[in-house]
């Protein structure tokens, strides 16, 4: 299956978007380290129209406009990754949750570092929000993208949500 890729330039820098016909199959930071499909799979083209459907959200994310996402995704993950990854995109936009509150969510409270590993697998994004998950203590953690970025992320959202609690600010 063709994979097709186009870039989006964000806030917090360039966005490699990758689609196949159906689906966003990753968005990533340009300088994020990520398995991505093989180099020789991949079609650089004029971007589909699916590619194009995510910056439009994407900007209107940005634009505090879109708080949720609605689009087609597919990534490559055990069910155990794939249900967390569903798990994350249910999180609401300007809410966070913990590593525990979510292994609480799957329903294995010991799951913790287990649910930590596949947040950090998650190739798409901003779309499926791993920015989202903070530390019990409400420390910022891990972030593939680099903590600034999930800062960003979670201060824009407080920005267009009322219900959103700052964080610490000790960052």
């Amino acid at each position: 299956m063709d994979t097709f890729t186009g870039y989006y330039s964000s806030p917090l820098g360039w966005l490699q978007i990758q689609s196949t016909s159906n689906h966003i199959t990753s968005v990533l930071f340009s300088d994020q380290k990520h398995e991505l499909p093989d180099q020789k799979e991949v079609i650089q083209s004029e971007s589909p129209e699916l590619i194009r459907q995510c910056s439009q959200q994407l900007d209107e994310y940005f634009a505090g406009k879109r708080k949720i996402f609605d689009l087609p995704l597919q990534q490559e993950g055990t069910a155990f990754q794939q249900k967390v990854w569903e798990l994350l995109y249910q999180i609401p936009f300007g809410k966070t949750v913990s590593y525990q509150d979510l292994a609480k969510q799957y329903g294995d409270v010991k799951a913790i570092r287990a649910v930590a590993a596949a947040n950090g697998k998650n190739c798409i994004a901003i779309i499926i929000p791993c920015h989202r998950v903070i530390g019990s203590n409400r420390s910022l953690t891990g972030y593939a993208g680099g903590l600034w970025r999930k800062k960003y992320l979670l201060e824009l959202e407080a920005k267009y949500y009322s219900g959103v609690q700052m964080l610490d600010q000790g960052w």
